[in-house]
């Protein structure tokens, strides 16, 4: 929670806070790539008041944790994510001034109202930095994975490769391995006497 009290409500006050903060739990992309939780996040936030609330400008930096999509190796990856979000002061403030209602209020449903001058800043840090996270996190870019036959890592063994066996003459591989050496023999020895009859 960040407190709005000292900011006070003339528009164009501003505030200017740098803040680290406890990573709150499943702050990422589950099974693939986040920030575990009670890392630090460095907090920069712009706090300006205007008249409808306080506009909070903001980025977030973090160090992501996760595993290449390629070769399932282990990666960190350093997160850098900007934000901003308007807090809006309560129905009624100390000026009379009261919320929209009707349709106008529909369109306010979006705006997070300030609770005691208060703010919780963690849904909108979180919505900021999962969609800062790559959704296919690699290792590097140049990333070659793994074998499809064997799982050898291709970047230890690049020149890592399996014969490749076209399905279509499978059968006759299978075919010519099933023919013994004594057949084998005998369409040998039988080829020069097909050739000395047609030499007659």
């Amino acid at each position: 929670m960040f407190d709005t009290h000292e900011l006070g409500r003339r528009p164009g006050a501003l505030q200017r806070l740098t803040r680290e903060v406890a990573a709150p739990a499943d702050l990422g992309i589950d099974g693939v790539i986040g920030v575990p939780e009670g890392s630090p996040v460095e907090l920069e936030l712009r706090l300006e008041s205007v008249m409808e609330g306080v506009l909070v400008t903001g980025t977030a930096r973090a160090s992501a944790e996760g595993e290449c999509v390629r070769c399932l190796e282990p990666l960190r990856r350093e997160v850098v994510a900007d934000f901003q979000e308007m807090f809006s002061y309560p129905d009624t403030d100390d000026r009379g001034r009261h919320a929209a209602s009707g349709d106008d209020a529909e369109d306010d449903e979006d705006i997070i109202p300030l609770e005691d001058g208060m703010f919780d800043l963690e849904p909108v840090l979180r919505d900021a930095v999962v969609l800062a996270l790559p959704m296919q996190p690699v290792c590097r870019e140049d990333c070659a994975g793994l074998c499809p036959e064997c799982g050898v890592s291709l970047n230890d063994d690049p020149d890592h490769h399996h014969e490749a066996v076209d399905i279509r003459w499978a059968a006759l591989q299978g075919l010519a391995g099933s023919l013994g050496t004594d057949e084998k023999d005998d369409m040998s020895g039988a080829e020069p006497g097909v050739d000395e009859k047609q030499e007659k």
